[in-house]
């Protein structure tokens, strides 16, 4: 009998083990660890701060889920990924051998590579429910004192679609509650151009979300480099195709959502293995 092992129970790797499960003979065993006990849907994140949806209402308890289907569920945190020994340490000591394993862990959210980002800064995340949790509070403070928003991706950064989800989220819900001219807006990115997404454009994502921009008079800084962020400000360099510094920027803000660069989690990272 052969084990599979499934690390991680994201939107990666809950369909990994149920696509394997559901394509190997009953003689083998599908195992899924997560340090979650839930599966949450990560593109409903930015819907969770102005209120179009709740964190209970992405959640779902995997136990139950995993049990009906017959594959195994640990809900501890790996600590190391060990190839050579073929075997997942975990957080309580103990080890899980493997004879093939499934890396679906998602990122490391590299908050501490600019001074001042993420939840435990001075600004909101929606990479986890629980920090979109975190920013639909802050939104609330924000709406009984409306100021200046800034929202984008700073560098390193590799997803870059929730950023310009969230920013017209906001502007949607400003309207909505007729105080978006009180709400100047700024997006801040490191792509080379508003619609690159990391990918060099999709189709004429440059023309038509420029467009958008203007359309809802919303501000834009590309090749921007964030340098630290302090409470209630974002200090800014703008730099040109070259990466030479072009301009500084200092965005004062009340409110701002700014997608970290990703890594790979602790456990995968820091193993040291040929091919990994």
């Amino acid at each position: 009998m052969a084990r599979i092992v499934v690390l991680g129970a994201g939107i990666g790797g809950v369909p990994m083990a149920f696509e394997m499960k559901e394509n190997i003979s009953n003689d083998h065993q599908v195992t899924v660890i997560s340090d979650s006990p839930t599966f949450h849907f990560v593109p409903s994140n930015p819907w969770v701060p102005p209120k179009w949806r709740t964190p209970e209402e992405l959640k779902i308890e995997l136990a139950p889920v995993f049990e009906k289907k017959g594959i195994e569920f640990i809900q501890k945190a790996a600590i190391k990924v060990d190839p050579e020994n073929s075997k997942i340490e975990l957080d309580d000591g103990s080890a899980v051998e493997y004879d093939y394993l499934i890396i679906a862990t998602g990122p490391r959210l590299a908050f501490d590579e600019v001074p001042g980002l993420g939840p435990d800064g001075h600004t909101s995340s929606v990479c986890h429910v629980d920090h979109a949790a975190i920013a639909a509070q802050d939104w609330e403070k924000f709406m009984e004192n409306p100021g200046p928003i800034v929202v984008g991706a700073v560098q390193g950064a590799s997803c870059f679609g929730p950023a310009y989800e969230y920013l017209m989220i906001l502007e949607t819900e400003l309207r909505k509650r007729k105080i978006r001219d009180q709400v100047p807006m700024t997006f801040v990115t490191s792509e080379p151009y508003v619609g690159h997404l990391g990918l060099g454009g999709v189709g004429d994502t440059k023309g038509m979300l420029e467009s958008a921009l203007r359309e809802k008079t919303i501000n834009w800084i590309t090749n921007a480099k964030v340098d630290k962020i302090e409470e209630g400000m974002m200090y800014v360099t703008e730099v040109d195709e070259n990466a030479q510094e072009k301009q500084k920027h200092e965005l004062p803000f009340k409110h701002s959502m700014m997608l970290p660069a990703f890594t790979g989690i602790d456990a995968v990272r820091h193993t040291k293995a040929e091919g990994l």
